[in-house]
């Protein structure tokens, strides 16, 4: 086995009149394993690295000045892996309980996944931000490690559990008497925005609602043209949502027809809201297989998607898979659900008495293989 390389770093700060400039490079003393391998990169670092030798007081001549600006980058967006090693990092949990923390921030709407990545919603951010606010000591990084080796110790019999409980509570329990007085009172202040309503020209503000922020028009109560927010993806920026047009013509009054979004998903309205409320459904184009309704798009209170019959009550047709039209070869039905899970990604026959599947097969490849059983 070979030495270590040896590598020295200099800094040499070099005066000229009031401005101080700075050159750091690095001088390899001794080669070690280096003479028999080196990496290109490694070859270009010590290149561009490489200073003369110096000595204080010397006399520099200016060859020429270079100017260069740089950007701090902010850290990459976390991904699972890369979030339980800063939990780690940080003494936050245990082994036991990270799943459980990367289930509750997207269950509960605190963060959405894109491209692997985890992102801050707006409820997350206003949850965050009040917590932080209002318990300051328990969203404290150390706090949370700190009460694990209590716990640990707790466990080995070197803290009572009663005075550890009581110590906690309270300071906790003041937080919260204090949180659920002062949050009460908390007006959100509306958010200035650079659009302007298209019904009345009035400058558009973020308000906050019951289901979270939306854009207004300043000119409520005579003008009531709101829309929803929507998230840039790259930059993280909030913007309203742009209107989809949908070509059909609204059969009260002939305005045109948009698609809005819901507490229960997309569906479509009038333009003329509120002075036309005209609204229905999006269908995805396929009947209903119990009463040839037509199959719409839904979702549940926690933003889950699923597809069910407009006739609804009066038909309870419902499914988590995007029902088809695909006609079944065992049966006869004419729908079938494309059915993506962890373990296949099948189309599957509706009836619920009949078993038959095959694989979901992508433009160009090969016939898909079926199944019965």
């Amino acid at each position: 086995q070979m030495s270590p390389a040896e590598l020295e770093q200099t800094s040499v700060d070099i005066e000229a009149g009031k401005y101080t400039f700075r050159a750091t490079g690095t001088v390899v003393k001794f080669p070690g394993f280096m003479k028999l391998y080196t990496e290109s990169s490694d070859i270009a670092t010590e290149e561009e690295g490489l200073l003369p030798v110096l000595s204080e007081g010397d006399v520099l001549k200016k060859r020429g000045i270079t100017p260069k600006q740089h950007f701090t980058q902010p850290p990459p967006r976390f991904t699972e892996a890369t979030l339980v090693k800063e939990l780690e990092a940080k003494g936050i949990g245990r082994p036991s309980t990270y799943a459980t923390i990367l289930s509750t921030i997207q269950d509960r709407k605190y963060t959405e996944k894109t491209e692997g990545k985890f992102h801050p919603t707006e409820l997350g951010t206003v949850v965050s931000d009040m917590l932080v606010e209002r318990f300051a000591k328990l969203m404290d990084y150390n706090f949370t490690a700190n009460m694990e080796d209590v716990l640990d110790k707790v466990e080995e019999g070197g803290f009572k559990w009663v005075d550890t409980v009581m110590e906690f509570y309270n300071t906790f329990d003041k937080d919260v008497a204090d949180a659920m007085e002062n949050l009460g009172r908390v007006k959100p202040e509306d958010i200035p925005t650079d659009e302007k309503c298209e019904e009345c020209g009035k400058p558009m503000v973020i308000k906050w609602g019951r289901h979270g922020r939306f854009i207004a028009c300043t000119g409520y109560p005579d003008c009531k043209n709101t829309k929803p927010l929507e998230q840039n993806g790259a930059n993280g920026s909030i913007q309203g949502a742009e209107v989809q047009e949908t070509g059909e013509k609204c059969d009260k009054c002939g305005s045109a027809m948009v698609i809005k979004r819901g507490r229960f998903g997309k569906f479509i309205a009038c333009s003329q809201y509120p002075k036309c409320k005209t609204t229905k459904s999006i269908t995805i184009g396929v009947k209903c297989p119990e009463d040839g309704g037509e199959i719409v798009e839904k979702t549940t209170k926690k933003g889950k998607l699923f597809f069910s019959c407009n006739n609804y009550p009066k038909c309870k047709f419902a499914s988590w898979y995007k029902p088809v039209n695909k006609e079944c070869p065992s049966c006869g039905s004419k729908v079938m659900i494309e059915k993506k899970t962890k373990k296949e990604e099948v189309f599957a026959c509706v009836n619920k008495d009949c078993t038959y599947k095959e694989d979901l097969v992508p433009e160009g490849s090969e016939q898909a293989e079926v199944s019965t059983t």
